[in-house]
Order: C-alpha cells, then sequence, then structure tokens
C-alpha cells in the first residue's frame, strides 16, 4: 500500500497537490501566467479557476460575494480580447458602474482604446474596450449594429440584476440575442439557486463553466449597537457568541439579549411612572391603560461618534431614506462632530474645488447649496443618494476611495456594486418603504449591504452593525446575516418593442422559440415537472375508478360529467352571475334565462341516461364521486401546468395581436406551417418599424401618440412639457398626475394635447386588459409645467425653487425626456410626411432640454 511512490518521496496531502498544480499552471506559456504576472497580488483560486475556463473558451458565470475580487475575471477578459485583436464589452446596470470601470480601463489601456457609452454619452464608440450600460448593448443587438463587428467577449457586471422589476428583462434579451460566436462573462452576487441559472445559460449559449466562491476575503463581524437615553454613550454587542464559545451553529450572544431586555424593564418602568404621576393628577380614581414601550434609539451622531472612538472607521451608514441622509449629515455638524484633521480638510477642499471647477456656474452651485454640501465634507461626512446631482455623488465616492470622507449615509443604491468598501457598514434598519409599504429586507438586501465592510488589503475584519431600532429583535438580524445566499427569479417578459425587434430579424415561429429560451421560462418548465408528476398520479387514479364503475348499461364517465356540470351550473356559475356588475337589469335577466335553460337540459340529460337504470348505481356512485374529485383536481392543476409551459410565448401571441389589430403587423395568409392555426408569420408595417426605435415601458403609448398626430405643430417647449409625462413618476408625498398649472393655460395647447393622450393611454389599456395583459401606469404630468420652463431657458435656482424636486431628481427626468425626444427624432421619417416637422422639433427640444447641468456627464 503505497509501496509505488519513489523513495524519499512524502505523500502529499490535497492541498499542497492543488498548490503544485496552480504553480505548474502559472508558468506554462499561457495567457493566465501572462496576465497573472500583470497582477499585483496573487490570484485565489477560484480566480484561477475562471480564468482557466475563459481561455479554455468557454462561457463563464462567476458567483461571490462582494469584494471578491470577481472583477479580475472581467479584466482578463478585455485582456484576452486585447492579445486576440478582438473587441470586448464591459455592460453594467447603471451609468454610475459604466463611469467607474471606463475610467479603470483607461488607466490601464488608455484613452485611445477604451470607449464608453450610456444612452447619453458617447466616447470613442468604436473602441476595441467598450464600457457601456446593458440597454445600449440590448439595443445594439436589435438594431445589428456595426459596432459587434468583431465582438468577441462581453461582460454582465452584476448579472444578478435580471431580477429587477423593472430593468431585469434586458439581462436576459442580451444572453438570448448575441451571436453563438461571443463569450459571455456574469459576475453575480452569491444566489442559492445559480446551478439553475448556469444551466439555464448553457442551454441557450452552450458550454459554460460556473464558478462559485463563498469565502468573503475579509471576514465579516456581526454586532448591534444600542443606547439607554442621550444622556449615555452608545454600547456596542456581538450579535453571536465570542467565536471561542461558538459550538457547531451560531448562537445569540446572551449579553445582548439580557441587555436589551434589561432596557425594556427600564423603559417600561420610566414610561409608567412618569404616565401614573400625570394620571393620577388628572384621573385620581381611575387606572391608566398599558401600551407598548419601546427602547430608545440610538442617535445617528451618537452613533458614528461610538463607531470613530472605537477605531471602526471609515463607514457607510445606510439609511432607506434620501431626507434621512441629508438630516443625518446635519445632525453630525450640529452635535459639533468632526472626522478630519485639518491637513485632510485642506486635501479635501482642493479636490472639491478641482473637481467642481468649470462644471457647474455660480448660481447653480448657490442653487445646490454647494457651500454647506463642501462643509460637510471637510468635518469628513457625505450623504450619498439619487436625489443628488451625479457630480456631487462622485465627489463624495472619490473623497471616501481616498480615506478623506470618514462615513457616508447612503440609500441602498450604493451597493450597487460602486466600489465604496468601508471598514464598517451601519444599518439603520431591517425594513424599508418599497413605494407601497414598509417590508422588511430579505437576506439578498441585508447581504448586499453589508457586502460592502471590510477593505481587502487594508482590513483584517469588516463589522456590520445593526442600529436598535423600533420592533427590532436579535434573532431577526441573525436570519438575515445567516442566509447570505438568495435565490434569483427571472423577470422577464416580452414587450411591444421586443415583439417588433424580434419580428424584424426572425418570423414568427422562430421569434416564439427565442422566447421559449428565457430564463423566465425555463423556471416555469422546472416547476412544471412536479405539477406533470401529480398529473400522471391522478391520471392513473382516475383509470383506477372508472374500471371500478365500469358499468354494463352505460358510459358511466359520461354520467359523472353530466352531474359535474350540471352541479357547477347550479352553484358555482349562478354565484357567479349573481356578483356579476351586468351593465343593465335586462341584461343580466338574459344571463339567467341562459343559464337556467342550460340546467333544465343537463338535468333532462341526467334523468334519462342509460346507467339511471343500473340496479348497482349506488354502488358505483360512490366510486364515481371519488372519480369526480380527482377529476376536479387534475383540470385545476392541468390549467396550472399549462399556464407554465409555454407563457412566456403566449404573452408574445397576445401583443401580437394587439399589434397586428393597431396596425403595427402585418399578417400573412395561414399556411400549413402554422403551429397555432393562425399564421405563419408577420411582417412590420412602416408603424411597427415606429416602434422598434421606441425603448421606454411607455412604447406602444408613445408610438400611438405620434401616429394620431396629436404632437403635430407643437414648438419644441411644448413638446418637451407633454412628453415629461411618459418620463416622470411622482415620489412618495409628492405631487403627480398633474401640474400646478398647465403651460399656456387650462384651454391651452399642452393641456389640450395632454387630454388626447391620456385618452390614447386609455385606449391601449382597454386593448391589455382584453388580452389579459397588465396596464401600464398612468400617464403624470406634474412637471410639465417645469420642463417647459426649463426648455424655455429658465434658470436651475428658479426650476428647484418653484418645485418640491431635488437638483438629482430634476437631471434625471430631464435626461430620461431627452433620451425620449432624441428617440422621437430618429423615428420622425416612419411616420411620413408630418414626421420631418416633428423630428426636428424633437431635435431642438432634446437640445434644449439637454443643457447646463443636465448636459454633464460626469465622465471628465
Amino acid at each position: 500500500m503505497g509501496a509505488d511512490r519513489p523513495s524519499g518521496e512524502e505523500e502529499q496531502s490535497p492541498s499542497q497537490r492543488f498548490a503544485a498544480a496552480r504553480k505548474q499552471r502559472l508558468h506554462a506559456n499561457s495567457a493566465v501566467a501572462r496576465f497573472a504576472e500583470s497582477v499585483p497580488f496573487p490570484l485565489d483560486d477560484f480566480q484561477l479557476e475562471a480564468l482557466d475556463a475563459l481561455e479554455a473558451d468557454t462561457n463563464v458565470l462567476v458567483a461571490a460575494p462582494t469584494g471578491a475580487g470577481k472583477t479580475v475575471i472581467a479584466d482578463f477578459a478585455v485582456f484576452l480580447a486585447q492579445e486576440r485583436n478582438v473587441k470586448a464589452f464591459y455592460t453594467t446596470p447603471i451609468k454610475a458602474l459604466s463611469n467607474q470601470k471606463y475610467h479603470d480601463l483607461v488607466a490601464t489601456f488608455g484613452e485611445s482604446r477604451v470607449g464608453l457609452l450610456t444612452g447619453d454619452t458617447s466616447i470613442n464608440s468604436e473602441a476595441d474596450i467598450v464600457v457601456m450600460t446593458t440597454e445600449v448593448l440590448r439595443n445594439m443587438l436589435y438594431e445589428e449594429s456595426s459596432t459587434l463587428h468583431a465582438l468577441r467577449y462581453v461582460v454582465l457586471d452584476e448579472v444578478h440584476f435580471l431580477a429587477d422589476r423593472y430593468r431585469g428583462p434586458v439581462w436576459e434579451e442580451v444572453i438570448i440575442h448575441l451571436p453563438q460566436s461571443i463569450r459571455i462573462i456574469g459576475l453575480s452576487a452569491t444566489v442559492s439557486n445559480v446551478e439553475d441559472f448556469s444551466q439555464w445559460i448553457e442551454s441557450v449559449r452552450g458550454k459554460t463553466t460556473l464558478v462559485v466562491s463563498e469565502r468573503r476575503p475579509v471576514p465579516l463581524e456581526q454586532h448591534v449597537i444600542v443606547q439607554e437615553d442621550d444622556s449615555t454613550e452608545p454600547e456596542l454587542y456581538d450579535l453571536y457568541r465570542h467565536k471561542a464559545e461558538q459550538q457547531q451553529t451560531l448562537k445569540l450572544n446572551p449579553e445582548l439579549v439580557n441587555r436589551l431586555e434589561q432596557l425594556d424593564r427600564r423603559a417600561t418602568k420610566h414610561k409608567d411612572t412618569g404616565r401614573n404621576a400625570r394620571f393620577e393628577s388628572r384621573h385620581p380614581h381611575s387606572r391608566p391603560r398599558s401600551n407598548a414601550v419601546e427602547r430608545h434609539t440610538p442617535r445617528r451622531w451618537a452613533v458614528v461618534d461610538e463607531l470613530d472612538y472605537l477605531g471602526k472607521l471609515p463607514g457607510i451608514y445606510f439609511i432607506f431614506s434620501r431626507n434621512g441622509c441629508d438630516q443625518a449629515v446635519e445632525q453630525c455638524i450640529n452635535a459639533g462632530l468632526e472626522l478630519t484633521d485639518d491637513d485632510e480638510a485642506r486635501r479635501i477642499r482642493r479636490i472639491v474645488d478641482e473637481m467642481v471647477d468649470g462644471q457647474l456656474s455660480r448660481d447653480d452651485l448657490k442653487t445646490l447649496q454647494f457651500s454647506k454640501f463642501r462643509f460637510a465634507l471637510e468635518e469628513g461626512f457625505a450623504a450619498h443618494h439619487a436625489g443628488m446631482i451625479a457630480l456631487f455623488r462622485q465627489i463624495v465616492e472619490r473623497l471616501f476611495e481616498e480615506g478623506l470622507v470618514k462615513v457616508v449615509f447612503a440609500t441602498e443604491t450604493l451597493a450597487l456594486g460602486i466600489n465604496m468598501p468601508a471598514r464598517s457598514v451601519v444599518v439603520e434598519k431591517l425594513e424599508k418603504y418599497d413605494g407601497t409599504g414598509h417590508v422588511a429586507l430579505t437576506p439578498g438586501e441585508f447581504t448586499q449591504l453589508t457586502g460592502r465592510a471590510g477593505r481587502r488589503g487594508i482590513d483584517t475584519i469588516g463589522h456590520a452593525v445593526v442600529v436598535d431600532h423600533h420592533g427590532f429583535v436579535p434573532s431577526t438580524a441573525a436570519s438575515l446575516s445567516s442566509k447570505r445566499v438568495y435565490p434569483l427569479h427571472s423577470s422577464f417578459k416580452p414587450t411591444f418593442n421586443m415583439a417588433v425587434n424580434l419580428l424584424n430579424s426572425s418570423n414568427y415561429e422562430s421569434s416564439r422559440i427565442t422566447l421559449d429560451h428565457s430564463f423566465a421560462q425555463w423556471e416555469a418548465n422546472e416547476s412544471a415537472w412536479q405539477l406533470e408528476s401529480q398529473m400522471d398520479t391522478l391520471r392513473s387514479a382516475l383509470a383506477g375508478y372508472e374500471q371500478a364503475f365500469a358499468c354494463e348499461y352505460g358510459d358511466f364517465k359520461s354520467f359523472m360529467s353530466i352531474r359535474m356540470e350540471l352541479a357547477d351550473a347550479q352553484k358555482k356559475e349562478r354565484r357567479e352571475l349573481k356578483h356579476h356588475p351586468f351593465a343593465s337589469e335586462k341584461e343580466r335577466s338574459r344571463a339567467f334565462r341562459n343559464l337556467d335553460r342550460r340546467i333544465a337540459a343537463l338535468q333532462e340529460q341526467e334523468r334519462h341516461h342509460p346507467c339511471r337504470a343500473c340496479p348497482d348505481l349506488q354502488s358505483h356512485l360512490k366510486w364515481g364521486h371519488r372519480w369526480a374529485r380527482e377529476k376536479r383536481e387534475l383540470d385545476r392543476i392541468s390549467n396550472r401546468f399549462d399556464s407554465r409551459t409555454g407563457s412566456v410565448a403566449r404573452r408574445f401571441d397576445r401583443i401580437c395581436g394587439i399589434l397586428d389589430q393597431l396596425g403595427y403587423l402585418k399578417r400573412e395568409e395561414p399556411g400549413r406551417g402554422s403551429a397555432h392555426g393562425s399564421s405563419t408569420d408577420y411582417e412590420l408595417t412602416d408603424r411597427g418599424q415606429l416602434l422598434r426605435r421606441i425603448y421606454s415601458d411607455q412604447d406602444l403609448i408613445l408610438a400611438q401618440i405620434l401616429i394620431s398626430g396629436t404632437l403635430d405643430h407643437l414648438g419644441p417647449q411644448e413638446l418637451a412639457s407633454v412628453l415629461s409625462s411618459l418620463v416622470y413618476e411622482a415620489r412618495r408625498g409628492g405631487y403627480g398626475g398633474v401640474p400646478r398649472h398647465y403651460p399656456g393655460g387650462a384651454d391651452g395647447v399642452v393641456a389640450q394635447c395632454a387630454e388626447r393622450m391620456v385618452s390614447i393611454w386609455g385606449q391601449i389599456n382597454t386593448l391589455c386588459e382584453d388580452e389579459g395583459l397588465e396596464p401600464s401606469r398612468e400617464l403624470d404630468f406634474g412637471i410639465c409645467d417645469i420642463m417647459f420652463a426649463w426648455a424655455g431657458g429658465q434658470d436651475l435656482s428658479m426650476i428647484l425653487k418653484e418645485s418640491e424636486m431635488t437638483g438629482g431628481d430634476f437631471v434625471r427626468n430631464a435626461k430620461r425626456l431627452a433620451d425620449i425626444l432624441s428617440q422621437i427624432a430618429q423615428a420622425g421619417p416612419y411616420l411620413g410626411e408630418p414626421g420631418a416637422e416633428l423630428s426636428q422639433s424633437a431635435t431642438v427640444a432634446a437640445d434644449l432640454v439637454n443643457r447646463g447641468i443636465v448636459a454633464y456627464s460626469g465622465v471628465d
């Protein structure tokens, strides 16, 4: 045993053998070895595994925690592309990430070899390396852009974003439609069903290597911070027992649990004492009511001060409210906290002034309260949220990365991949407002937030701190922190724009097959096999019952079917008619008369059925009732099964039906090759070609508005005003629906145009509801007066003064509006003669909107 080993050679352990193989691989004449030499740190095993797979010409999906080094794999794809003289695209979900990656690649390869495309920014678009948002790549694929020539590698950063309700489907469109010669590199958070996701990618794109790493490069410790009252110092407790005391599973820290119980008792005693004294003075002969008592919530500035004292800064403090982030900065300033020294404050001022110089006017800076923003930065604090303009967010990001700003109060959008790791991450609450109500954080959201804690190469430990708050119990935090993975589910569904783009390059049947390859359908099919198994079991049971009630007098199965139909008509259908909102009493009476006639006919069939004369009728009915019960269950499960299999393609069918009805598609004559009995193909009309150019969640509504002539003869200002309704969505507490006033008054051209647009929106929604499709969101004219003023040249100071919008909200809506206007300018030729004038007006309007602070891209 083991005698074959050469004398003097010791047996190697598995880790030693792996290390030897790794060393041999790195010394081999390979692209991986050459790339490894250019990296200033040793590559991890999961990185090497992914690099090997990519060099071997397979698709690669990497799932690893935030900060683990996934981008190294993406960088190798770019490296390979350069070595092989082909193109590489790097896609991200948001423009901020695209801008950041663009700068990183420029620093490595130089400006001449790197491009950037983010919808409103185009730099060196034909470069060999192009960074872009995923939507830009999707649009390129549909337009069959020449920029795609020689493309070999596509990086899909934050690919788990395809679960996003609004923008997620774009990722699936890209994965499905990219040519098979292109290799994709998907970078994902650690999701629990990553194997399923990888299998789907392989089913669509061929051999795919899945690389999973669960290990955080910097270990994470979980804490809870409590405070008895404002007169005491905050206290930081470990969430779990100290490691030396841990057994096989993590257990809550008993000191934390005891301290929270103690604080509850003191809070109750303090409140009862005060309440009883007040109550007795007013009602000496009554007993006070008991009501819930909450512990004191630590003040934000006190939490920051304690973390600073403990040496756990820099930190990111997540607050799920823009106003909360801004207020937190003010609270720290008012409390007199200073986290920077004089030298750091001078460096901050110099960097800020350099970044702002020449970008914004003095009036804009004053309007945006720049002096207040800079003062907070110099003290070491900053907010970071979507309500800020891009330049201010970029300033915060740079200063935090350089270690000058010590605390950033941020909304959860900061967790989406921007390179801002910290020593500590503070989560203020374990719930957030999702647009409809307050909901608990999911394990995935908690993992995404706390993933920022721990700077690789700087910190030996990262710290995740939950602030004690209303309703907090330690077990909730434990349940979130112990579930570091979460499932990834598709949000994909065909849209009107997607339908015409598919049919522009494929026939109807091929388009349906393409949609059947979506991850959404793959998931539906995977869940359908369980239903199929249940159906098989039920069919077997039904066959047994049918054998048991076999009747020589007639078909007992048909007898039971008549009885089931009769029971449904007498109970279910009559109940449904009773509650149906008929348009008139006449219609109601007619419906009930028809039902009564059908019930009478069924009763007649049941009475005269030959099985009625069978002497064993009661015995057969015993088995028949069981058969009926299982038959109803089979029908129910069959409906569920049918709704899942082919569900994506069926939605496509409904969309095509609407487009056919409205003249966007022209149906060819039915042919023998049709799988649906409808038609073998559709042809795009000029309207269909118009719709292809409109990328918006209101795509069909905008196309119908354009075709109707509603926008014809509008001036650029008026056009910008009414079209803002397609991009604007009022935030909670904001104003929406209608503006404070319509430009030109209630009888003016803008108000009249808005009325016609709402009518078109209603017509389209009726068609969608008739086809079983969800309605689109309402048009919101809440800022049409603001955009009219901005397009007319009004200053930012007046715009923000007269509205409730923040600078960031205004800029974001204006950029989206400029994008819609540019799309209309490109689509104009498909509107016939009126299109030329509208196209010109849209081009001018886009320029009027995309000026000043709106035009600033933040790339330079």
